[in-house]
């Protein structure tokens, strides 16, 4: 590999920074209408990723297929494989990208789980007071 190939592909590896993530999947959610779309920061919270986005589709189908999407635009986009569950059943899809972990349900198994409640800093307190 020559040295202007290894220099363009350290900065290509700069440049993805948490924050550069959240911000695509945050697009992508909205290209494909996802619902109720919430960010959560996590750091200095939990060692498992720096922000966890929770969200929602209308049917088993929408969640799928915002889930494929999403995963198929962090490959293109930034070159590398997020780690998905769930899709096939299309009620909740966890979708790992290492630095942002995504959820999204459909309205009811959301509505049951209440994820984000665990993890959102709550009015007077700390999360879990």
């Amino acid at each position: 590999m020559a040295a202007d190939d290894r220099a363009g592909l350290m900065a290509a590896q700069t440049k993805l920074t948490s924050e550069a993530l959240l911000a695509r999947i945050l697009s992508s959610l909205d290209d494909d209408k996802a619902e109720d779309v919430v960010q959560i920061d996590l750091r200095g919270k939990a060692s498992f990723g720096d922000y966890m986005v929770v969200a929602s589709g209308r049917s088993t189908r929408q969640v799928a297929a915002m889930s494929e999407k999403l995963v198929d635009r962090i490959k293109q986009e930034f070159g590398f494989s997020a780690k998905v569950e769930g899709k096939d059943a299309g009620d909740w899809v966890l979708i790992d990208t290492g630095d942002v972990i995504v959820h999204i349900f459909r309205p009811e198994v959301r509505e049951f789980y209440q994820l984000e409640k665990m993890w959102k800093p709550q009015a007077g307190g700390a999360p879990g007071n």
